[in-house]
């Protein structure tokens, strides 16, 4: 082990800013829908992270629906991203995303990304729920420094991490309503057309989502 330890120290690192983005309603879509309804969902995903990005170069890799990014800094991931969630919110065929954001020193290695920077951001992610970008404190120095919107969440304990990680939910677009949130596929009601007039209960996009909660709400009660 100590040798993987000094082989490492003497690896070139550089701090980039790491995030990560994914649809949160995915696995749901694909369960419900089907393989080909979610290929296309996630083929419309991967075009829109393609045009926020052109400029700043693409995406690290692509794990299942979640892409991994990398910047030079966090005024530049602001900036990508904020372009890109908001298309993301525009488009009614795009569930709600989950992104997250940390900045730090990386490893590269054969156009891959390594380190406790990339270690956090990851675990950053799988807390943020849907709709929600969760960063680290020098995304939201950053951030406010441009008059974003900035809510701090605290010291949050994360998996496999030894100290507590300070947490900041960004708001690079319009806060999701949770009133409007389909509990199944995280599908986000865009325009008052979809509302109902009282909000009793669940919001479903649609039937089949609808009776896919009726069978089994425990299931997706449980999602993020």
């Amino acid at each position: 082990m100590e040798g993987h330890v000094r082989r490492q120290e003497n690896s070139t690192k550089m701090p980039v800013t790491v995030a990560f983005i994914d649809i949160a309603g995915f696995s749901a879509i694909a369960d419900v829908y089907g393989d080909a309804v979610a290929l296309d969902v996630l083929e419309l995903f991967e075009s829109m992270v393609r045009d926020a990005l052109r400029g700043y170069g693409p995406p690290i890799k692509w794990i299942g629906d979640e892409a991994m990014l990398s910047f030079p800094d966090p005024e530049t991931a602001i900036q990508a991203l904020g372009t890109l969630l908001q298309a993301c919110r525009k488009e009614s065929r795009i569930p709600l995303t989950r992104t997250a954001l940390n900045h730090g020193p990386v490893i590269r290695r054969a156009g891959d990304l390594f380190g406790s920077t990339v270690n956090i951001a990851a675990r950053v992610a799988a807390l943020a729920a849907p709709g929600q970008l969760l960063a680290t404190q020098p995304i939201a120095e950053a951030a406010v420094s441009k008059g974003i919107q900035v809510r701090d969440l605290g010291m949050v304990a994360l998996r496999s991490v030894a100290e507590e990680v300070s947490l900041y939910e960004i708001e690079l677009a319009p806060l999701a309503d949770p009133t409007w949130i389909d509990p199944v596929c995280k599908m986000h009601a865009p325009y008052s057309p979809y509302r109902r007039a009282a909000p009793v209960g669940p919001w479903f996009c649609s039937p089949r989502c609808e009776e896919a909660y009726r069978r089994s709400p425990q299931t997706y009660e449980l999602q993020r």
